[in-house]
């Protein structure tokens, strides 16, 4: 019984955007060493909070690249899919020190409620703007990747937050500038804070996801069923599994009753080539493991998912 289609592990999500990444990773360290120099001379926190933000995502983008070169490595005996994995945990460092900083920053904006310092708008004022203008050139470079990669969509979630935080810092300028109210600067570093924690659950929520081998988003379970059960020469369908490996890397495999005269080495051929053009024309997975089987097969099975 014979039957070619290849098992490739080639290069990942993240990977085909490392460019993009190493673009990103290059604006954001000199915008991080512009601002630590501003808010040291103008002593505004909310400056240094959108420095240790960007700072976050420098090192979150590095995690990334070094993921990504990881991730290509070849697959071994031992290590049947590789290092694909790699980016799945990188993703998972880079939410954990999300979550760390915006806990400091917030910590640290406590401390100073009632006690702000006076704030040299005129430097902290440019080095935001600065940093705004960054961002949106980072925005622009990573916008073709953040969809196809969790790093990527990390990475452009992150500087999303970095130029919200530049704005709060812009607007709290303009306000000690306007006004002389110096907790403006204390209030946009709180801001900048409660900016990045929902951003930080919704990766650390997606990669969750993953290392629990859940279903891609979007993926019926039902639907799969249906669209197998609807191939010639199939009576059932059962313990079907769908879980990603990594971003962009799906994988299904399922046990598939048919009728008798399918299982002969060309039936087989034939029907496997079906099932496997069928799931990748309706549900974009062409990893996919089937096991043929007979009716009488069954009871010789625990099925272990429906």
């Amino acid at each position: 019984m014979g039957h070619n289609h290849s098992h490739t592990h080639g290069v990942t999500a993240t990977g085909r955007h490392r460019n993009r990444l190493v673009a990103v990773l290059a604006i954001t360290l000199a915008v991080v060493l512009v601002q630590v120099v501003g808010a040291a001379l103008s002593g505004s926190l909310s400056l240094l909070a959108d420095a240790g933000h960007m700072l976050s995502d420098a090192a979150g983008v590095t995690i990334a690249l070094l993921a990504a070169w990881i991730a290509g490595q070849p697959a071994s005996d031992q290590r049947t899919y590789g290092y694909q994995r790699a980016e799945v945990l990188a993703a998972l460092a880079n939410a954990l020190i999300l979550i760390v900083i915006s806990v400091v920053i917030f910590t640290e904006a406590i401390r100073r409620i009632g006690a702000a310092p006076e704030v040299q708008t005129d430097i902290m004022l440019f080095a935001a703007i600065l940093g705004a203008a960054a961002n949106l050139v980072s925005l622009l470079i990573l916008r073709g990747g953040h969809q196809e990669s969790l790093n990527v969509r990390g990475a452009y979630l992150e500087v999303l937050g970095d130029l919200l935080g530049s704005f709060a810092v812009i607007a709290a300028a303009v306000v000690i500038m306007a006004t002389g109210f110096q907790a403006a600067d204390t209030i946009a570093s709180v801001l900048i804070a409660v900016l990045i924690l929902p951003r930080a659950w919704t990766l650390l929520r997606d990669v969750v996801d993953v290392l629990l081998e859940a279903s891609p988003k979007g993926v019926e379970v039902q639907m799969i069923r249906e669209h197998i059960l609807s191939v010639e020469g199939v009576s059932d369908v059962h313990d079907i599994h769908i879980w990603t490996i990594t971003s962009g890397v799906p994988v299904f495999s399922a046990h598939v009753v048919v009728e008798d005269g399918v299982l002969t080495a060309r039936g087989a051929d034939q029907l496997l080539d079906k099932l496997v053009t069928c799931l990748g024309s309706h549900f974009d997975t062409d990893h996919c493991t089937f096991q043929l089987e007979p009716a009488t097969h069954s009871e010789h099975e625990a099925h272990q998912h429906a």
